[in-house]
């Protein structure tokens, strides 16, 4: 079985954000979803679980950081292609995420924007071809 992973994130409205992530390409999984939460699906190993505040609450002491003034994590999806990446964050902002909030990467064998949810987590989306990407730095050995 290819190993998982399953984002939580905390969300202000949970109609809202589940909207935006199926307006970028999730899936809502209501076997695993309420009035408190919903499990969007990526793919077969990526979900995003989107909880309200209150639910949020029950797995953490932690309080939540507010992700439009503060940063913990950065996340990112694979794209099939640069028109894919473009696509992604074409809907992310017409579903009423914010466009670019980093740089672009722009390189013959990569390409990767990013959006910004209505909550203010940040995704990047990268096309990576690896045969053409340049052997790894000896510094990053080091």
């Amino acid at each position: 079985m290819p190993r998982m992973i399953f984002l939580n994130l905390p969300v202000t409205d949970l109609k809202r954000a589940t909207a935006f992530y199926e307006a970028v390409g999730a899936t809502r999984n209501p076997q695993f979803s309420d009035d408190t939460a919903s499990c969007m699906v990526f793919s077969e190993t990526i979900y995003v679980m989107l909880a309200t505040h209150d639910k949020f609450r029950q797995f953490t002491p932690k309080p939540i950081a507010d992700a439009k003034t503060s940063n913990q994590v950065l996340f990112c999806l694979s794209a099939d292609s640069r028109n894919e990446v473009d696509d992604i964050v074409v809907k992310a902002e017409a579903a009423g995420g914010m466009p670019d909030p980093s740089p672009k990467d722009e390189y013959s064998f990569m390409y990767g924007r990013s959006f910004e949810d209505p909550d203010g987590h940040m995704w990047g989306v990268n096309w990576l071809d690896m045969a053409a990407a340049p052997p790894q730095p000896a510094m990053a050995s080091a």
